[in-house]
Formats: structure tokens, C-alpha cells, sequence
């Protein structure tokens, strides 16, 4: 599943658009309200959504500029892991410890990833983006010629037109992640619950659906309770880099014969539990070890960065 987040603000020039391209876009937006009405969106919300719409060149500089992708592990994480956030963070789950102990008893999943991805996302919900989430995706959709930002601009009216939220409040990221879990519209229908039980799920305001869909979408991913994501490592000198990277596993004794030294705390874990080395600044920069719960948090957001800075960012608030 194709995810973006706005995870820190870069400074950037306006980036121009040709004529022709631009021109291209009323007809796409003509094409997508069509679509939308055939899909049984109402009239009159396809066409407020879609009325006046341009396309945003704040959503196309973001998408050619994304942190994950184009910064190191050094840099990513010293920008979203910071002592502020953890700081934060760490009053936040004191304020939220039992609401978070029932979530966990009900969906499975730890306070770790939840207050990890709730922070890194959208600061403990100080911070849910700005731009209109329609005109966010319709531009990327029209952009990249893409099916799924369309269908996403689809479910976006689908969230208004069922009376979730006003259209004029319908503000989210740059990429059109919407609320403090930065849930894309699809998400929200598909996953966002109704924790508080005051009708419809309530990812803006309502602290407790927040963490509640966050440990949803987390359990449809399988989360493992009692497994960490991963874990910052010493590797030996003159090690075989050629074993490091997601795809390549092997069991957590192996790596310790190998002369993987893990970091006092740890979690006990079977000597058979499959593991793999990551190495995102090469094999001068940390090391982690990943496990199974890595390819949930990164079901969130497919970035090696984001999921070990979630993985980091929740073991410092906790710790």
C-alpha cells in the first residue's frame, strides 16, 4: 500500500508547471467528477469538492522531496526523533497509560508503535497538515497519472458525503493523510474505529479513536505482541555487510554467533526469532537488528527510516 507523510518541512522555490500540463488538469477534473457521481458520491459534493480546483505545486514539490527518501538515517532521525518529542511524548503516554493498556488488551498491539507513529506523524496530534485533502490528491493523481490517488480523491467525498466531517474542514498533509494517525481516505473507511462510541470514528479531535485506529491498522498489519521492532546493534569489525537488508533473515542466535552485539536493555526473544540486519548509513553509521514487527510499521509508511525511527521514538518514550 502506497503511504506519504509530512514528517518535517523543507524550504523550497515554487516549482512551475507548463501550460499544457495545466490545461490537462481541468479535463482530468472534469473526468474525476464524473467518476465520482458514477460512483454514487452526491452532485453537490463532487462539484464543491472539485470546483476551482489547480494544480498545487506546494503538493508537487513535497512529492519529489519526500525526508525518507532522500535523506540519511543520521539526518532523518536526528529531525524526527528530537529530546522535545520524546519529551512530549513521554507526558502524553503519562496521560494516556490506561487508555492505552485497554487498547492493548483489545487489539493486540503495544503502546510502543502507537505512540511512536502518533508522534512522528502529526506531533501527538498538534500538527495534521494544512493543505485541503482533495485538492492534495487530486493534484497528485492528475501528477502522476495514478489510479490509487484517484480513488483516494473518490474516498475522500465519500468521508464528507457520509457526514464524518464538513468539507471545509477536510485538511490534511501534503500527500492527503488525514487526522492525528494521518490516515489516506481508504484507511479511514476501512480501519478507523469508533473507540470514544460517539458515532462515526473521530481521527481530529478524539484522542481515544486516534490511538484505538492506529492499534487497528496495526493489527490488520500482525502485529506481535511481545516483539519489538527492531533494535539499534554493534556489529564487529570487518563484518560481512553482504548480510545486511531487509530481505535477508536469519535467526536471532545466528546473528549473535556472527559477533551482533545487542544493547543492554533487551527484551528476551527465542534464539530461533528471525531477524535482519539493517545498515541505512553503511557500515560506518548504526546498526539495527529488524524483526517481524518491522514489516508492520512499515505497512504504514514503506521507509526503512520511518519504521526504525517509530521503532526508536517509542523505546526512548517508554524507556
Amino acid at each position: 500500500m502506497k503511504r506519504r507523510f509530512v514528517v518535517a518541512a523543507l524550504p523550497f522555490a515554487p516549482v512551475l508547471i507548463r501550460p499544457a500540463r495545466a490545461a490537462g488538469f481541468e479535463d482530468f477534473i472534469r473526468t474525476l467528477e464524473s467518476r465520482a457521481r458514477q460512483e454514487g458520491i452526491p452532485g453537490r459534493i463532487a462539484g464543491a469538492a472539485l470546483s476551482g480546483l489547480r494544480p498545487n505545486q506546494d503538493v508537487i514539490h513535497y512529492e519529489t522531496h519526500q525526508p525518507e527518501f532522500t535523506l540519511t538515517w543520521a539526518q532523518y532521525s536526528a529531525r524526527v526523533v528530537t529530546e522535545t518529542r520524546v519529551t512530549e511524548g513521554r507526558a502524553a503516554f503519562a496521560r494516556h497509560r490506561e487508555l492505552l493498556e485497554r487498547i492493548r488488551a483489545r487489539f493486540g498491539v503495544a503502546a510502543a508503535p502507537i505512540v511512536g507513529i502518533w508522534g512522528i506523524e502529526t506531533d501527538f496530534g498538534h500538527y495534521q497538515g494544512d493543505f485541503n485533502v482533495i485538492d492534495a490528491l487530486a493534484t497528485l493523481a492528475w501528477y502522476k497519472n495514478s489510479a490509487y490517488f484517484s480513488r483516494e480523491a473518490i474516498a475522500a467525498m465519500r468521508i464528507v458525503s457520509r457526514g464524518d466531517i464538513r468539507l471545509a474542514e477536510l485538511r490534511g498533509s501534503w500527500a492527503g493523510a488525514m487526522g492525528q494517525p494521518q490516515f489516506m481516505p481508504s484507511i479511514y473507511l476501512s480501519t478507523a474505529v469508533s473507540y470514544s462510541g460517539h458515532g462515526q470514528p473521530n481521527i481530529w479531535t478524539s484522542v481515544p479513536d486516534t490511538l484505538a485506529s492506529i492499534a487497528n491498522y496495526m493489527r490488520k498489519s500482525h502485529w506481535r505482541l511481545g516483539l519489538p521492532s527492531s533494535e539499534p546493534v554493534l556489529i564487529p569489525p570487518h563484518f560481512d555487510t553482504a548480510l545486511a537488508g531487509r530481505d535477508h533473515t536469519l535467526p536471532l542466535a545466528r546473528w549473535q554467533a556472527l559477533g551482533v552485539h545487542r544493547l543492554a536493555p533487551v527484551r528476551r526473544l527465542p534464539a530461533t526469532t528471525p531477524a535482519s540486519l539493517l545498515l541505512p548509513d553503511g557500515p560506518h553509521g548504526e546498526a539495527f537488528l529488524a524483526f517481524g514487527n518491522f514489516r508492520a510499521i512499515r505497512s504504514y509508511n514503506p521507509s526503512d527510516l520511518y519504521a526504525l525511527a517509530v521503532g526508536e521514538l517509542g523505546r526512548r518514550i517508554l524507556a
